[in-house]
This record gives structure tokens, sequence and C-alpha cells, in this order.
């Protein structure tokens, strides 16, 4: 059984950088494709980044495109999202994903087991 656990979350000002991590624990780690959400109060959880088992291909949202960087560490089980020039509507609970094994697809449905979320306040 697989357990996801983030952490690197906290309070910045506009413009700050964060990194998150994911651990995961199970097996075949290198094996499926991974995720980050996100779910700010009031609103639905939104696909922020995914990467391949291999980190061949990699997605981002549009609005986070350009400012996260999400990475992988197959040796030690971990995703990273870095998060640069951070705004205040990135403010939210970040959630580490697993997605599908040996399939790319990154759409939300094809994401079935999820960490507890790690907080992110982006405010002056």
């Amino acid at each position: 059984q697989v357990q996801l656990v983030e952490s690197g979350g906290g309070s910045v000002q506009p413009g700050g950088s964060l990194r998150l991590s994911c651990q995961f624990s199970g097996n075949a780690f290198d094996t499926y494709t991974m995720g980050w959400f996100r779910q700010a109060p009031g609103k639905g959880r939104e696909f922020v980044a995914g990467i391949s088992w291999t980190s061949v291909t990699i997605n981002y949202s549009d609005s986070v495109k350009g400012r996260f960087t999400v990475s992988r560490d197959n040796g030690n089980n971990m995703v990273y999202l870095q998060m640069n020039s951070l705004k205040p509507d990135d403010t939210a609970v970040y959630y580490c994903a697993r997605g599908l094994q040996l399939i790319a697809a990154m759409r939300p449905q094809d994401f079935s087991a999820w960490g507890r979320g790690t907080q992110v306040t982006v405010d002056s």
C-alpha cells in the first residue's frame, strides 16, 4: 500500500520561493507518473504539475508554467515541486499524488493515491 507524505510548505511573501517534497513509501516508485495538485479555500482541487516515471514527460498548468518546476529522484522515492515567484493566488493546500503505472496520462482521474497535503500561504 502506498503512502505519500508532503513537506516543505509554509508562509512566504509574494515573489518568494518554496520547495515542496513528497516522500513515496511503497513499491515501484520508478514506474509511476506522479503529480502535484492544489486546493485553495472554497475552490476545487486543480492540477499543478505532473512528471512521468522517467521524467521524459512533464506538464504544468498554465497558471504556474515558467514559475514552478517539478522533478523526481527515483533512487530515493522523492518528487519535488520548486515554486518561484510566488503569488497570493498560489495560496492553497498542495497535494502529492500517484498516477498510473508506465502511462504518462495526467488527467485528475488518472491519480488514485493522495497525500494529506501541505499548506502554502503567500501573503505580504
